[in-house]
C-alpha cells in the first residue's frame, strides 16, 4: 500500500509524526506537508509564485518533504511531481481540534484530503477535538485500522472527515456515521490598538451549535463517539437544481 501523509499544521507538528508513525507500520507513507502552519487556508492553492520542496529529518532519519506552500498544494505536488507512483489513500492530519460543521470548509486539514479525491485517491482527513490531556494514540490507531478497511474494500474513492471526541480512549463510546452539521460561530472582531497606537482587530467569538440528533458530526462528538463523515467537492445543489428547471430565465 501506497499513502501520502499531509496536514495543515506543519511538518514539524506532532500530530503528524504520530500519524505517519501509525500508517507507516503497515503501509509505504510519503510525508509531504506545508513547511510552517497552514490552519485555516481552506483549498488555497500557489499560484503566484515557486513551490520549493526541503527535505526533512526527524529523530536521525528522513521523514519527509516541506512544502513552502498549502494543503491542496502539498497533496497536488506529492502526487504529481515527488511520488513515483499514484497513492493508493491520501490522509491528512492528525489535526489539534475539530473539523465538524462548517468549519469543514475553511480546514486545511480537510481541503488536503478533498485534494487528493479530486486527484483520483481514496481520501481521509482526521481530527482530534482536543489535545493536551487527550494523547493522539488513539486517533492514530484508528488511522491504521480505516487504512486497513480501505484496503479490504479495494481503496474505493471515498471521502472521510473523521473527528475523534475530546476523551481518553477507555472512554469512546463508538462510532457514528454522521453528516456534516451547521455548527456555527457567532464572530466579532475585538478591536484593539498596539504600542504604536495603530488599531488592529483579532478575530474571536462564541460556538453556536443549534443541532441535534445522533447522526450531526458535532453531536456525536459531544455524546462522546468518533463521527466519520462522507463528504464531497461537488457543491452542486440537487433539490435546486430541480427547482430551477421550472424558472424562466432571460438570457
Amino acid at each position: 500500500m501506497r499513502v501520502l501523509v499531509t496536514n495543515d499544521d506543519g511538518i514539524y507538528a506532532e500530530g503528524i509524526e504520530r500519524l505517519a508513525e501509525s500508517l507507516g507500520r503497515i503501509a509505504d507513507i510519503t510525508v509531504v506537508a506545508p513547511e510552517v502552519e497552514r490552519s485555516a487556508v481552506g483549498h488555497a492553492i500557489t499560484l503566484s509564485h515557486p513551490l520549493r520542496v526541503e527535505e526533512v529529518r526527524k529523530h536521525g532519519r528522513f521523514f519527509g518533504y516541506a512544502v513552502n506552500g498549502t494543503p491542496a498544494d502539498c497533496v497536488k505536488i506529492g502526487i504529481s511531481a515527488i511520488m513515483d507512483e499514484k497513492p493508493d489513500a491520501v490522509f491528512s492530519g492528525i489535526n489539534p481540534g475539530s473539523n465538524t460543521g462548517t468549519n469543514t470548509i475553511y480546514s486545511g486539514t480537510v481541503s488536503a484530503a478533498i485534494e487528493g479525491s479530486i486527484l483520483g485517491c481514496c481520501s481521509v482527513a482526521i481530527s482530534q477535538t482536543r489535545v493536551g490531556d487527550v494523547s493522539y494514540d488513539y486517533a492514530a490507531g484508528l488511522a491504521a485500522r480505516l487504512l486497513r478497511t480501505l484496503a479490504e474494500k479495494d481503496f474505493p474513492e471515498v471521502l472521510l472527515n473523521v473527528n475523534v471526541p475530546p476523551v481518553p480512549a477507555e472512554e469512546i463510546r463508538g462510532i457514528r456515521l454522521t453528516r456534516q452539521g451547521k455548527k456555527q460561530f457567532r464572530e466579532y472582531f475585538d478591536k484593539r490598538q498596539d504600542p504604536a497606537g495603530r488599531t488592529y482587530y483579532w478575530l474571536t467569538g462564541e460556538l453556536i451549535d443549534p443541532e441535534e440528533g445522533p447522526d450531526v458530526d458535532s453531536v456525536a462528538i459531544r455524546d462522546g463517539y468518533v463521527s466519520i463523515t462522507p463528504i464531497h467537492y461537488n457543491l452542486t445543489d440537487e433539490k435546486l437544481f430541480e427547482k430551477l428547471k421550472d424558472w424562466t430565465f432571460e438570457s
